[in-house]
């Protein structure tokens, strides 16, 4: 009896999937739930197992088996390293730049990469009140490298944020149709890399601002059959 072919990666997976790809050589991350956080799994399982998870609920050097539920989910604590107060992870770890990279998402992201996640609308009134900056502009100012994980759309890639959480300044945006990096002059985010099957046009639409194109944009690699593997596993467990 034939072998069913698996399915093709969708956007999610890529998007994950490239993610992890740039945590290959990172001494450590920090992270909160969601993509993120399943990207530095997979990283750690496929490509670096010493990368040290940093979460914000003060765990240092976990080694979850499965996705998180929570920065506060039981099996981070029991297979962390070192167990910190969270004025300690901020204080020590992230305001020294004692972390390496780190992954940060937002509701709304602009031109140069800053980010709200505070409110949509007016401050005052607010169609969507958000979760707040939790520690993201620490995160931002104290990481020597930030990355943004992110899904592309007009609500989210906007002209004018809503409000100013965090001055991001990222070294790449990663979404769900290709790559933002920032441009050497002007900083602002330019689109350097699409996902497979993505036009530069979708990726235009999808934009609230005239999105600057690198001039030589390349294709992601499509994800090897042992890295969707164990990301689906991963998903699963």
């Amino acid at each position: 009896m034939a072998t069913e072919a698996p399915a093709a990666a969708t956007a999610a997976e890529i998007q994950t999937v490239v993610a992890a790809r740039l945590l290959r050589a990172a001494r450590s991350v920090f992270i909160g739930v969601g993509r993120p956080s399943t990207a530095a799994i997979l990283a750690r399982e496929l490509y670096n197992p010493d990368l040290v998870l940093v979460y914000e609920s003060g765990t240092i050097g976990a080694k979850p088996r499965r996705i998180p539920l929570s920065i506060g989910d039981g099996e981070l604590a029991e297979t962390a390293e070192a167990v910190v107060s969270v004025p300690e992870m901020f204080n020590y770890w992230i305001g020294p730049g004692r972390i390496q990279v780190a992954f940060l998402g937002a509701a709304q992201v602009d031109r140069l990469g800053n980010l709200n996640s505070t409110v949509i609308g007016d401050y005052e009134h607010p169609k969507t009140r958000l979760p707040g900056a939790g520690g993201a502009p620490e995160i931002a100012l104290g990481c020597p490298e930030v990355i943004v994980i992110a899904p592309h759309d007009a609500r989210t890639f906007v002209e004018r944020l809503d409000f100013l959480t965090t001055v991001a300044a990222p070294s790449a945006v990663i979404t769900d149709l290709g790559v933002l990096e920032p441009d050497p002059e002007t900083k602002e985010m330019t689109l350097t890399r699409l996902h497979p099957g993505v036009e530069v046009g979708t990726v235009r639409e999808a934009t609230g601002w005239d999105l600057a194109v690198a001039d030589a944009v390349t294709t992601t690699e499509d994800p090897s059959a042992e890295e969707l593997a164990a990301l689906r596993e991963l998903i699963a467990r």
